[in-house]
């Protein structure tokens, strides 16, 4: 069996959201922002000097990349966790009441700025809530997307004074990333619909006359224990699932003032031009084009950030690939 039935993977459900769930975050001495969200424009390649320690040393060489271009993104409140027995329990939300507004939420249910900074102590942890409006991309996406991370620092008081920092202020992505810096991607992959066990799981096809068919598993199991294990391969959904790739480099972070510069000609397929600021990775993400992809500060860098220097892009037109 291939890699396709690894039980690492288990079990093979369908994505609940769009919006992928985080659930490990980098910790660090100073508060920071861990996570921005972007949507996948599509795919092109770039030529580069080699900076690893392959044979290519020093000599330029291509490298496929993916583009992601991300909505306007605000700070609009925090939330408050106390711990109790095991788990966090969410204790309280400050919202900003301009932003809370253009939301449709009712800020008369969010408890005051001033008296959460008073009793701030009481708290465990504090988190930052983020708002994204894609209506500016020119996709056809408008529904705002509403997202939480978590932050860096000692103690509350010091995330808090954080989040008071950028509340109601847009986060520009070149204040939180770097070229040369690796990041985690957390996406929905391609939905693939039904397959059967070939596709879905890689086993062999079977002979042509062994039992009037092909492409279905010779056996369901042993005679003892006198049912089917979950393990066995066997028709069912495919594809359109978490899926979370370490130690993505980035090679560049754009603005939208230089878009047109890496917007192939006629634009991404499936997607259109760019309009905003984008970000360049090496590599593929997980997904189709207008895919939501939620960027993660690396947990665990592999390698030191170094920016690369980039000799090509190209952009050339992807609509006959």
């Amino acid at each position: 069996m291939s890699h396709k039935g690894s039980l690492e993977y288990w079990p093979h459900r369908r994505a609940q959201k769009l919006l992928p769930r985080v659930r490990n975050w980098p910790t660090g001495s100073e508060p920071a922002i861990s996570s921005l969200v972007a949507f996948k424009a599509g795919m092109t390649h770039v030529g580069l000097v080699d900076d690893s320690d392959s044979p290519s040393k020093g000599q330029e060489v291509i490298r496929p990349v993916t583009v992601l271009v991300f909505p306007r993104i605000f700070i609009y409140g925090a939330r408050f966790y106390k711990s109790k027995y095991m788990y966090r329990q969410s204790a309280g939300v400050v919202y900003d009441k301009a932003l809370a507004q253009k939301l449709g939420m009712k800020s008369a249910k969010s408890t005051n700025f001033n008296e959460a900074k008073k009793n701030v102590k009481e708290y465990d942890d504090v988190t930052a809530l983020a708002l994204a409006d894609p209506s500016g991309l020119g996709i056809g996406i408008k529904k705002q997307i509403r997202f939480e991370m978590r932050l860096g620092g000692k103690g509350p008081e010091e995330k808090l004074a954080f989040i008071e920092k950028y509340m109601g202020k847009e986060l520009k992505p070149g204040e939180v990333l770097g070229a040369g810096e690796f990041v985690d991607i957390i996406a929905v992959s391609k939905g693939k619909g039904w397959e059967g066990p070939v596709h879905r799981f890689g086993v062999a096809k079977l002979y042509h006359k062994s039992t009037g068919k092909s492409r279905h598993v010779g056996t369901l199991g042993a005679w003892h224990p006198p049912k089917v294990l979950f393990s066995v391969p066997m028709a069912g959904h495919l594809g359109f699932n978490y899926r979370t790739e370490l130690n993505k480099r980035v090679l560049k972070v754009g603005t939208t003032q230089d878009s047109a510069s890496i917007t192939p000609k006629d634009g991404f397929l499936n997607f259109g031009i760019l309009r905003n600021d984008y970000l360049v990775l090496e590599g593929s993400v997980p997904g189709r084009a207008k895919r939501l992809v939620r960027i993660r500060k690396a947990l665990r860098p592999s390698k030191k950030a170094i920016a690369p220097k980039i000799t090509y892009i190209s952009t050339t037109s992807k609509q006959g690939a």
